[in-house]
C-alpha cells in the first residue's frame, strides 16, 4: 500500500485539500481528529496527560484544550512531551486502519510531519500552502481563537519553505478552483507511477 503524507501549516487548508482527494475515492486518515478521539477515549493517553498537566487537564472527561494549548505552543519542552504521549499511539491506530484499506494509495492528513521526523513513513509528501495572511484571515473567520494563538502555533511549525524542500508535491491552496486542479494532477501522477 502506497502511503502518501499530506501537510501543511495552521490554515493552510490540509483538510479541505484532503476532502478533494476523498472526492477521487481516496481513504484519508485525518490525524489530528484521530488524536482528539484517543485523547478521550484511552485511558492510558488521558493518565498520561494528566501526569504532565495536572487535573485541569480534563473538564467532566472532556479535554480542557484551552488550558493545554496556552502551555504547549508557549513551551517547547511540553509541546514535545504531549507529542511523545498522543504520536505513537495514532502512529499504530493509523497502522491498523491502513490494514483495512482497499485503494491505489491512502493518504494521511498530519500537521506535524518534519516536525517530529515522522516523513520518513511516507512514500510521497505533499505540502499545502497559502500566504501567511490568507491562512491567519481564514483561522480567525472561525471565530474559536485569536491572532495571537495563530501565530504561537505558527511559531512551532516549520516554514512552507522548509517543508517544500523535503516534499514530492506542493499544492498552493490560495483558491478552489486552482487547488483542484493541483489535485487531479497529483492524484494522476501518482496512480501513473504505481503501474510502473
Amino acid at each position: 500500500m502506497i502511503i502518501v503524507g499530506l501537510t501543511g501549516g495552521i490554515g493552510s487548508g490540509k483538510t479541505t485539500v484532503a476532502k478533494e482527494f476523498q472526492s477521487l475515492g481516496i481513504p484519508i486518515y485525518i490525524a489530528d481528529d484521530e488524536a482528539k478521539k484517543l485523547m478521550h477515549t484511552s485511558k492510558i493517553i488521558k493518565r498520561q496527560i494528566i501526569g504532565l498537566f495536572g487535573d485541569a487537564a480534563y473538564v467532566n472527561g472532556v479535554l480542557n484544550k484551552t488550558y493545554i494549548a496556552d502551555i504547549i505552543f508557549k513551551d517547547e519542552a511540553y509541546l514535545k512531551k504531549m507529542n511523545a504521549i498522543v504520536h505513537p499511539k495514532v502512529g499504530a491506530h493509523f497502522k491498523k486502519w491502513v490494514s483495512k484499506q482497499q485503494a491505489d494509495y491512502v493518504i494521511k492528513e498530519a500537521a506535524i510531519m518534519f516536525e517530529n521526523d515522522s516523513y520518513k513513513q511516507y512514500d510521497y509528501i505533499i505540502t499545502v500552502t497559502a500566504p501567511k495572511d490568507l491562512r491567519i484571515d481564514r483561522l480567525l473567520k472561525r471565530g474559536t481563537t485569536t491572532k495571537e494563538k495563530i501565530e504561537d502555533v505558527m511559531k512551532n511549525q516549520w516554514s512552507d519553505e522548509e517543508k517544500m524542500k523535503r516534499s514530492h508535491f506542493v499544492i498552493d491552496n490560495t483558491t478552489m478552483e486552482h487547488m483542484k486542479a493541483q489535485v487531479l494532477e497529483i492524484h494522476q501522477k501518482i496512480i501513473k507511477n504505481l503501474k510502473f
